[in-house]
């Protein structure tokens, strides 16, 4: 790309020089729009659109995240089509997983109506639709959302009392394909695949005619798969256990303690339905005791990892729902006012994570973007993001050959000790940094965006390299550590100094 010449270029040594890991896992490091090869081979681009090169080490990346080879044909059918705009490459995916979601919240209405009736089914549909966690998550390209997702439609399949659609083979192959997409999709399935192996009569044929069939064809696609994006025979599902169980590198990430899951996790993705759980779990069936025990289960494994996060526990929450349903539909005095409130407690949780809640991420990046198109001069442009890593997207949001950079925080796959990513380093002493990182000025980038929290300590950074506040966009009202409330771009005026001069 002619663009990163000059300035880019130099800007970009840092990101340039490091060595690929050798593990093939989910990886930090992305060196996205190298300058492209004459072709499209494995140890160089994968071409996805002509504004951009998609390096095969950013698609390792996006396994561990999204479904590269969905999204990815999209995006080349786009491309093929003349409609690939960033608007488009932002949206596509969002509605697919979106209209994914809801097949799913159909599915589970369908199996209430077979093992209830259609009032029950209803208040459990109710109870789905208006979850804040569920509208939090429902739209986003991560693979709990697709864990969650296959789960649901996998339960319509399984063998509860009373189901009239359930089919062996389909459940358990949906099972097989979350847990390719995610190795933790097994975790709730456990308790469910031992019940059904138990009360099933012919055991043998089970596990000869459908299990091991279903587990050796679907373990073989991914070994292909993974054999055609890294280059060499790499088993994906042990490399995800070896970092995030055996090695436990997950820390690296955050760490909480061992009752998180119920003390907050669980409690906060439930949010105000949680009585009705509570309640539901008194009144429904004894058949329902399994979907209990699952989500205990689930909870509880999870509970033996150090990091936790909230989506982790996502694919139970359907499972919950059930209950809440249960809670609804005993209620007789006190319904409507119960689902008023309900309705409105997540409806503004809903909205206020959704659209307020940290979003000036996607902000700044829109921003960028648009500055991307509407400025003739921003061939020689540049990005440095100075905040906490992975805080905003990236190309996908800009879908031009700017040059950009974030700061880096690989975890530690060789084992020593006090370990700090750049970005840790960074955070030490921002100004120090600056001033050893950026010591000519050719290589200073254009723009700088970072937390209005940073501004203060490196302002004399900023006033000596003639940056100024060029944008300010709101964040969140919560800030905290490293997070500011508001994300400032700020902007190199060359013209001034020259006058000054």
């Amino acid at each position: 790309m002619e663009q990163e010449g000059g300035n880019g270029r130099l800007f970009f040594r840092g990101l340039q020089n490091r060595s690929h890991e050798k593990m093939k896992l989910r990886k930090r490091k992305s060196t996205l729009y190298l300058s492209p090869p004459n072709s499209s081979e494995r140890s160089g681009v994968l071409n996805i659109t002509n504004y951009g090169y998609l390096t095969w080490e950013w698609t390792e990346r996006l396994r561990g995240y999204t479904y590269p080879l969905i999204f990815a044909s999209i995006y080349k059918i786009l491309h093929l089509l003349g409609k690939d705009s960033v608007q488009l490459l932002i949206w596509i995916p969002r509605l697919a997983q979106a209209l994914l979601s809801a097949v799913a919240d159909i599915r589970l209405y369908s199996l209430m109506k077979q093992l209830e009736n259609q009032q029950m089914a209803k208040w459990v549909f109710f109870c789905q639709l208006c979850s804040w966690f569920t509208w939090y998550c429902c739209t986003r390209t991560l693979t709990n959302t697709m864990e969650t997702v296959l789960t649901i439609i996998a339960l319509f399949y399984y063998p509860l009392e009373g189901s009239k659609s359930m089919n062996s083979v389909k459940y358990s192959s949906l099972v097989a394909l979350a847990f390719i997409i995610r190795p933790t999709a097994l975790i709730p399935w456990i308790p469910l695949v031992f019940r059904h192996f138990w009360q099933e009569q012919k055991k043998l044929d089970l596990i000869l005619y459908q299990f091991l069939p279903i587990g050796f064809i679907t373990l073989s696609l991914s070994l292909i798969i993974d054999r055609v994006f890294f280059g060499q025979w790499t088993l994906v599902q042990y490399n995800f256990l070896k970092f995030n169980v055996l090695q436990n590198l997950g820390t690296f990430y955050g760490s909480h303690p061992w009752h998180w899951y119920f003390s907050q996790g669980f409690p906060a993705v439930l949010g105000t339905h949680l009585p009705f759980f509570i309640h539901g779990c008194f009144l429904a069936p004894k058949r329902y005791r399994i979907l209990l025990v699952t989500i205990l289960w689930t909870l509880l494994v999870y509970s033996m990892l150090s990091h936790k996060e909230f989506r982790f526990i996502y694919p139970v929450l359907p499972f919950c729902m059930v209950f809440c349903g249960y809670s609804l539909n005993h209620l007789k005095t006190w319904k409507k006012p119960a689902l008023s409130f309900l309705f409105l407690s997540n409806m503004l949780l809903a909205f206020y994570t959704g659209l307020v809640h940290q979003r000036g991420t996607l902000d700044v990046m829109t921003h960028i973007q648009e500055l991307c198109y509407n400025n003739p001069n921003i061939s020689s442009a540049s990005v440095f993001i100075m905040m906490p890593c992975h805080s905003t997207p990236y190309y996908s949001h800009v879908h031009y050959p700017l040059p950009m950079r974030f700061l880096q925080c690989p975890p530690d796959l060789t084992g020593k000790s006090q370990y700090l990513d750049e970005a840790d380093i960074f955070y030490l002493n921002p100004l120090n940094w600056l001033y050893r990182e950026f010591h000519n000025d050719s290589t200073l980038p254009t723009h700088l965006i970072i937390f209005s929290i940073l501004e203060e300590e490196i302002s004399a950074f900023l006033i000596s390299s003639s940056y100024e506040r060029t944008a300010v966009f709101f964040h969140t009202h919560l800030p905290e550590g490293r997070t500011g409330s508001h994300i400032y771009v700020y902007e190199r005026k060359l013209k001034r100094k020259l006058n000054r001069s």
